[in-house]
């Protein structure tokens, strides 16, 4: 039935279009407006999906179960990859940036973090004598405080995209299609801020489809994680430590070659590599089912007349 997949689509999209107007008409990405208005827009997907349950009228405890907000049917395994998503999405990051170290896509400072330092300036904070701490300090915050600091709004996008989307394109287009399909729409939804330049400012509005390749393969590892489990929190704290780490990330480089983010790092082409990688082992190794989506229930039947006595 299509009407759902259109409910949750006009309204994820055409609400994160109206958060992000005022971007468009003052300021762009350097508007004061930008930080509440891009967490607005991750709330739209989950109004998507109140939208869809709405026309349910499936009791929302039981809506709840199929969504994935519950820990799924084996607790155990879910909370497994919760620990593992986020320990695993730090790692998966500065080992992305350190791939393209090696292969000479970014230049990287360990040593002065002159990248680092003209962060803290640009902010109006002097850098100490000693920047090494503070990095550290600041890479440990956003690795370990991070998925918890990011969790409610990364849920406001995971709900949506992994909690309802990516089982329904899944159970209908198998689960590599319907994976990609589901991480292309996360891509395109971000258009808002994307066609700014956001994420990839080098690019200008092709960042948008910069982007969208990016979310494919990312939403294939978010999906599986969410196959895997039957639940979507997993995804929500993959999603929440991807969002603390992947910019601290990039704050390792050269100031006098700063990275080029279309290249290096978890988003750039050396991080697509490394996720592909990644998912295709996950898919071949450790396979995962499509999942049912939920239905509306059948309208009950009408209680059958008794028969006259004979």
């Amino acid at each position: 039935m299509k009407r759902p997949l259109v409910v949750f689509l006009v309204l994820a999209f055409g609400l994160s279009w109206a958060a992000a107007l005022p971007l468009w008409f003052g300021g762009g990405l350097g508007s004061p407006l930008m930080q509440p208005l891009g967490a607005l827009m991750m709330f739209t997907p989950s109004v998507g999906v109140l939208g869809v349950w709405a026309l349910s009228r499936t009791p929302f405890r039981e809506w709840a179960r199929h969504t994935g907000l519950t820990l799924g049917e084996r607790k155990g395994r879910t909370i497994a990859m919760v620990l593992a998503a986020w320990l695993g999405v730090p790692v998966l990051t500065f080992l992305s940036l350190w791939i393209s170290a090696a292969v000479g896509l970014v230049s990287l400072d360990l040593s002065g973090l002159s990248l680092f330092g003209a962060g803290l300036r640009a902010n109006g904070v002097q850098p100490p004598v000693d920047l090494s701490t503070l990095a550290i300090v600041q890479i440990l915050i956003a690795a370990v405080a991070g998925p918890v600091l990011n969790a409610i709004p990364a849920l406001g996008e995971e709900w949506g995209w992994r909690g309802w989307l990516a089982p329904r394109l899944v159970a209908t287009n198998g689960v590599f299609a319907g994976l990609l399909m589901s991480g292309a729409v996360w891509g395109l939804w971000h258009a808002p801020l994307t066609l700014l330049g956001y994420n990839y400012p080098r690019l200008g509005s092709w960042a948008a489809l910069a982007f969208i390749g990016f979310c494919m393969l990312a939403g294939v590892l978010l999906g599986w994680l969410r196959l895997r489990t039957g639940s979507v929190w997993p995804a929500v704290v993959a999603h929440a430590s991807l969002n603390a780490v992947a910019g601290v990330a990039l704050l390792l480089g050269d100031a006098a070659a700063p990275p080029n983010e279309v290249l290096a790092g978890i988003t750039g082409v050396m991080g697509w590599v490394v996720l592909a990688l990644l998912c295709a082992v996950l898919l071949r190794f450790f396979p995962v089912r499509p999942q049912q989506p939920t239905q509306q229930p059948a309208p009950r039947p009408a209680p059958a007349e008794s028969e006259p006595a004979t």
